[in-house]
Parts: structure tokens; C-alpha cells; sequence
């Protein structure tokens, strides 16, 4: 039996070592290139759905990168630019997806969508030297991997796929129109996150607001903060620290420590920023002994309530590990 089964794939090999020279013959000639890539995919494709064992999966992979010759060679005969060659690779991905939607689930149907989603892969990397088609290629991998979570099976991974494709061609867009705002990119992450926590919140109370909320807040508070610190106007840190107060006063009032510890944060650090050109301005006013004596008195006052600060700190720790 497994000398038979060794015998049945060194033919296969064999076959498929035939196949790759007779369409590197086949090259120099337009029509003998279809022909040969044509019945190589009928070939591959039959093997695929009539055979047995782990040569129907090997098949699958070879049928889909024969697709993938059969669209190159297309693209090749029209003149297409690079481009336009990126955006027809895109059907073969395309084409698996819709196909696997059709058949049942398993080793051969995997190898073909894996096999599938390498060239979308390819293609993004053919479209990359052209930004507004890369955006326009990443927006129609999301549209295919929207398509393909509508399958049970596949719902988790390919809904993440389809977000992360969609956030990186709204980033891209983004780049290609000169957007320098830190908050056009941040934003499209924040407010979907914040959603999906809430949802998750409702499901879930006890669900810690740090798993819930921290990812979405900190993707637009902290690039803000950063922005503000080195922007001369006054526009984005006062929006910033409206921003921040709102998500610190819902912290305390939801009991909520994710919110309440990163908006304090932020709101503190963008006051400091405003208010710092002041101070320096205030201290370099007063008499040169009268900043060390206020640091004295402030340490002699902390000293004296030692116990008293230890105290209100611990209490302050024991409110903010009671919050979820």
C-alpha cells in the first residue's frame, strides 16, 4: 500500500514537472501560453475535485496559480500598466472566495483560499507603486474578505481582515490627499473600538473597561497628546483637553478606571503643556530666594501630613482597583 501510494506521487510529481516545462515552452507564443495555462487549470482543477488524498489540496494551490498565469497573460496581451495588472489580479482571490462559498469546507477548499488570498497579497505589492490604486486595491480586498465573513467558519479572522484592509486603505487615501492630521487616521480606529467595547460591555459588565475601552482611547488620545505638545496653534490642545475632561468625568461618574486614568493623564499633560510658558514666565518674575523657600515650606507641610498623604493615597488606590 505505501509503495503504491509513493508510486501514485512520483507520477504526480512527475506530471506536474511536465506541466511547468511544457508552459515555460509555451511562453514565447501568445497562443500556445493560453492554451497550455488553460488546460493546466481544467487539469488541476479536476484532479482537484475528483481526486484523493493530499494531491487534491496540492492541486487546488497549482489551479489557482495557473488563474493567476491566465490573468497575467491577459494583462500582458492588453498592455496593461502595472497598476491595472495589480487591480485584475484581485478577481483571482475574488473567484476562490466565491467558490469556497459554494463547496464544503476542508484541506482542499483552505489550500485554495490560502493560495488565493497569497496573490491579493501580490497584487497590493504590484499596486504599491501607485498609492490611490493601492487604496482602491486594499479597499477591494476588504470588500472580498467582508464578503467571505459571511461564512460561519470563517466570520472571525476574515471580519478582522476585511477592518484592517479597509482602516489601511482609508490611511493610504489619506496619505495620497496630504493629510497630516494625526486625528483623520486615529479616529477611524477609535470610534469602531469604542463601539465593539460597548457592545461588549453590555454582554459583559463585568468585562474590564481597560479590554474594552483603553485600546480605542489610547489609539487617539496619545497621538494627540504628542501632536499638541509640538503644535505652536491653540486649536488642538483646547479640543484635546475638552476631550480629555469629557472621558475623565465619564470615567468617575461609570466607575469606569480606563477611562478615568487616561483622560486624567492626558488632561493633566496637555494643561501642563499651556500652562508651563506662564509658570516659567511667573517664577522668573518673583525674587530668586522666593521659589526655594516656597519648595521648603511645600516639603515641611508634606512632612508634617505624612501619615495623613499615606493614607489618602492608599484610599485612592483601593477606589481605583474597585473600578472595572
Amino acid at each position: 500500500m505505501e509503495s503504491r501510494t509513493a508510486l501514485g506521487w512520483c507520477a504526480y510529481a512527475g506530471g506536474l514537472a511536465s506541466a511547468l516545462s511544457a508552459v515555460a515552452l509555451a511562453l514565447d507564443v501568445r497562443v500556445a501560453t493560453f492554451v497550455s495555462l488553460g488546460a493546466l487549470l481544467a487539469l488541476f482543477t479536476g484532479v482537484a475535485v475528483l481526486g484523493a488524498g493530499a494531491r487534491r489540496a496540492v492541486s487546488a494551490c497549482a489551479a489557482v496559480l495557473a488563474a493567476t498565469g491566465i490573468v497575467l497573460a491577459v494583462a500582458s496581451a492588453a498592455g496593461f500598466e502595472d497598476h491595472w495588472t495589480a487591480l485584475a489580479l484581485l478577481l483571482v482571490p475574488a473567484a476562490t472566495a466565491a467558490l469556497a462559498a459554494r463547496t464544503r469546507t476542508g484541506p482542499v477548499t483552505l489550500a485554495a483560499e490560502i493560495s488565493g488570498a497569497s496573490v491579493g497579497l501580490l497584487a497590493l505589492g504590484i499596486a504599491a507603486s501607485r498609492p490611490a490604486f493601492l487604496a482602491l486595491a486594499l479597499a477591494l480586498g476588504g470588500v472580498i474578505a467582508a464578503a467571505t465573513a459571511v461564512r460561519p467558519e470563517r466570520r472571525v479572522f476574515a471580519s478582522w481582515t476585511a477592518a484592517v484592509l479597509f482602516l489601511l486603505a482609508t490611511w493610504v487615501r489619506l496619505a495620497v490627499s496630504d493629510v497630516t492630521t494625526p486625528e483623520a487616521y486615529t479616529l477611524p480606529v477609535t470610534v469602531p473600538a469604542l463601539a465593539v467595547g460597548f457592545l461588549r460591555r453590555r454582554r459583559d459588565p463585568e468585562a474590564a473597561s481597560w479590554t474594552a475601552y483603553g485600546p480605542g482611547l489610547a489609539a487617539t488620545l496619545l497621538p494627540s497628546l504628542v501632536a499638541a505638545w509640538v503644535d505652536p496653534d491653540w486649536v488642538r490642545p483646547l479640543l484635546l483637553g475638552v476631550a480629555a475632561l469629557v472621558v475623565t468625568l465619564l470615567g468617575a461618574r461609570f466607575r469606569l478606571q480606563a477611562l478615568l486614568v487616561l483622560g486624567g493623564t492626558v488632561l493633566a499633560l496637555d494643561g501642563l503643556h499651556e500652562l508651563a510658558p506662564y509658570v516659567v514666565q511667573a517664577v522668573g518674575a518673583l525674587p530668586r530666594w522666593l521659589p526655594p523657600a516656597l519648595a521648603g515650606l511645600l516639603l515641611l507641610a508634606v512632612g508634617a501630613t505624612y501619615e495623613q498623604r499615606l493614607r489618602d493615597a492608599r484610599r485612592l488606590r483601593e477606589r481605583l482597583a474597585r473600578m472595572r
